[in-house]
């Protein structure tokens, strides 16, 4: 069963970018309540499409050169990448279907 990875600042380029499948990456903080609660559904979405897409955390207080970099201003806001370039975004915590539709047409 696939659950979600973790990323930093060392591992992002050759997790995310040179990542031969879609990458979602969840950025979050530990004191962030809304990022608690959509951590459970992205581990969900992980689990169900294993192979198909991965699902990795990034903590914006522990990497907050990254998070400058892909423009985090609010959190929960998940990115996706795939091919090694910015492809969605995704921002606040949402529902399991919701978040499933913003990923048709990647996964």
């Amino acid at each position: 069963m696939s659950q979600a990875i973790t990323v930093d600042e060392q591992s992002f380029e050759q997790a995310v970018l040179q990542s031969d499948v879609p990458v979602l990456v969840d950025f979050w903080a530990e004191w962030c309540g809304p990022c608690r609660a959509v951590a459970p559904v992205l581990d969900q979405i992980a689990a169900e499409n294993e192979g198909k897409i991965i699902i990795a955390k990034l903590n914006v207080d522990e990497n907050p050169n990254l998070a400058a970099q892909y423009r985090i201003t609010s959190i929960p806001a998940m990115k996706v990448f795939k091919g090694g370039a910015e492809v969605r975004e995704i921002i606040g915590a949402m529902p399991k279907p919701m978040i499933e539709k913003h990923l048709d047409g990647i996964i």
